[in-house]
Formats: C-alpha cells, sequence, structure tokens
C-alpha cells in the first residue's frame, strides 16, 4: 500500500539556508534533518570535509501536507528547473518494487531498486513523461 506521496526539492549545496527559509516563509515544522556527515562512514570513500553539513534529507510539515528536501552529493548534476521531484513511500518492498517498474516503462532508471541504510528498497526513475520519482519503502 503506498503510505504517501511529497513534494521532494533538490538544492545545490543550499539545502540548510532552505530549510529555515521555508520554515519562516510557510510555517512549516521541521520534522527531520539529516546530513551528509551522518550518514555511516566508508572508509574507501571518505566525505570531504565541506559536505558533511549538506542535507541529504529533510522533512518539513507545512499545514497537513509534508515537503521533502535535499541537497545535491557534491559532483552530481544539477540543472534549475530540474530541481523538483516526487517521493513516494510504501509499506512493503513487495508495492515498492510494484510501482518502481510500472514508473520505469518507457522510462529511465537513475538509481536502481535497492537497500539503503535507511530503507529496504529505494530508487530513483524518470518516467517517460520526465518526472523523477524517488520510491522508498517505510521500514
Amino acid at each position: 500500500m503506498i503510505a504517501g506521496i511529497h513534494p521532494y526539492l533538490v538544492l545545490d549545496g543550499r539545502g540548510q539556508e532552505a530549510l529555515k527559509f521555508y520554515k519562516e516563509a510557510l510555517d512549516a515544522e521541521v520534522l527531520s534533518v539529516q546530513t551528509f556527515g551522518e550518514m555511516p562512514s566508508d572508509p574507501e570513500n571518505p566525505l570531504p570535509e565541506e559536505i558533511k553539513d549538506r542535507v541529504m534529507n529533510a522533512q518539513l510539515k507545512v499545514g497537513g501536507s509534508d515537503l521533502m528536501l535535499s541537497d545535491t552529493f557534491p559532483g552530481q548534476p544539477y540543472q534549475l528547473g530540474s530541481q523538483v521531484s516526487i517521493a513516494i513511500q510504501t509499506n512493503d518492498h513487495e508495492k515498492t518494487k510494484e510501482v518502481f517498474d510500472k514508473l520505469k516503462e518507457g522510462g529511465t532508471v537513475n538509481m536502481e531498486l535497492q537497500q539503503t541504510f535507511w530503507s529496504s528498497a529505494y530508487g530513483q526513475v524518470t518516467d517517460k513523461f520526465g518526472v523523477l520519482w524517488q520510491i522508498n519503502t517505510l521500514s
């Protein structure tokens, strides 16, 4: 079952600034913030010090709706006009796979569906209409 669908903003290193701005401008409540520095460390690929405060994922409550945002990881492409995606959260892995497989028909897989440290199944796909989707199993 799909548990929720949320707009997801992607910024290029200004996530902390955006959190403060949207909190004030939209009377939003900041529900959670995770930075890249809070990710599990990988000795093979240490994080540069300057990106550790970038927002990996944040969630705000705006009225009865959720707004999510993150910064890009340095080196990842960023183009104005493509900074909004839609995040779908499901309650089980099978539903995540079903939604992912349907959305990728005629589209492009940006990140294969895979286990991450925050989810048992997460992936990104741009559908045949050019819309970027992030599909995530709540775990």
